[in-house]
């Protein structure tokens, strides 16, 4: 089982996630788009056992202190293979429009769609879910979905930024919608969900 701690970060609050592995005390962390001392303060109260940095997708909110934060604890970004050239281009990313310094980067292991990897003793899931971006997926372990960017409650990712799609964006809601049981989903901004909720209230997936 997989303790989950939230940790807003950047202006847009963007949800960064503290994951620990109840067995064995591993842990990652999920979208560090800016630094949180309290995030770091926490990891190193726990010995300092980061193994992994994942990422939903290739957002400057999502994706800027994840070499950092990986760098100092030698721990392996993780994100989908579709993302990682997000990761190397400030076009796509949002760096250059906005006029963040940014050093290009790539990911340790990238995954292709329905790929598990382990934290500790937890095995973890990804999916690739394009629509906001064409990189974008969303990790599934413990009845918890760390979502990104792609719901919000009642609401879903933006498909007008670079390489959005409004037929992927329906497309893999209604794969998500699909999913057997239900969800605690933790997206990539504000208040968190249940896929049950999303089901009936969310106003495209309620439609799929």
């Amino acid at each position: 089982m997989i303790k989950v701690q939230i940790y807003p970060v950047t202006m847009l609050g963007t949800n960064c996630c503290y994951l620990v592995d109840e067995a064995t005390g591993k842990a990652a962390v999920s979208d560090p788009g800016a630094r949180s001392q309290a995030l770091e303060a926490q990891i190193e109260k726990d010995g300092g056992r980061l193994e992994y940095v994942l990422l939903t997708h290739g957002h400057y909110d999502h994706i800027c202190y994840a070499k950092q934060l990986a760098g100092k604890y030698g721990a392996k970004i993780i994100t989908g293979r579709h993302n990682n050239v997000f990761l190397r281009d400030g076009s796509l990313n949002g760096t250059k429009k906005h006029g963040i310094p940014f050093t290009p980067f790539s990911a340790d292991i990238l995954l292709d769609d329905g790929e598990t990897f382990t934290l500790g003793e937890t095995e973890i899931k990804y999916l690739y879910t394009p629509g906001h971006t064409s990189g974008c997926g969303i990790f599934l372990f413990d009845g918890i979905m760390l979502a990104g960017d792609l719901i919000f409650c009642e609401s879903y990712g933006r498909t007008d930024l670079p390489t959005g799609d409004d037929y992927q964006m329906m497309q893999s809601l209604k794969r998500v919608k699909e999913l057997p049981g239900d969800y605690q989903i933790i997206p990539g901004h504000d208040e968190l969900t249940t896929l049950s909720h999303e089901r009936r209230y969310n106003p495209l997936m309620s439609r799929l």
